[in-house]
């Protein structure tokens, strides 16, 4: 990955399509039951390195107002960071790409959202409904928007997609 004026525009614009989309969303993207419809963003890394940073950077903004303190903060997007991380070490597996953002959240916000702020449901159950959530979200909107942006010259062309 280098740090070209190409790679940071596209981290930028990953973090405030990510940040964005959460924000306006609002509580659907924050609590023991959430659908985060940014998080379609989080197989981007598989083809495009610089949403690593971008989506990393985006969960911070975002978690900032989402109401869950330093918590969400800090937790919530190391899970983002491991996510994009992995997700990029899969990019010869594409029905694999999404796989991470599945676990690392169910694990990590789901554990963090039961101990510190939600205890209606078991950790267990917390964890199963944010990876659902999440399976709905990568797999359902994810995949297709990497076939999306294949199909589209214009947008392959502003995200650098790689091939």
């Amino acid at each position: 990955m280098k740090l070209s004026p190409k790679f940071l525009v596209q981290a930028a614009l990953i973090a405030a399509i990510y940040s964005a989309l959460t924000i306006v969303l609002g509580s659907f993207g924050y609590g023991p039951v959430q659908f985060r419809i940014a998080e379609a963003l989080t197989v981007l890394p598989a083809v495009i390195p610089a949403a690593i940073p971008g989506l990393f950077i985006g969960c911070i903004l975002a978690n900032l107002f989402g109401g869950f303190g330093i918590i969400d903060i800090v937790f919530g997007s190391l899970a983002t960071l491991l996510s994009a991380f992995s997700t990029y070490l899969l990019k010869k597996h594409r029905f694999l790409f999404p796989l991470p953002p599945v676990v690392f959240n169910a694990v990590i916000v789901g554990s963090y959202v039961y101990l510190l702020y939600d205890n209606s449901y078991s950790m267990a159950l917390t964890m199963m409904f944010i990876g659902i959530s999440e399976f709905i979200i990568c797999y359902g909107l994810g995949l297709p928007l990497i076939s999306f942006i294949r199909k589209n010259i214009v947008l392959k062309r502003v995200l650098g997609f790689d091939d």
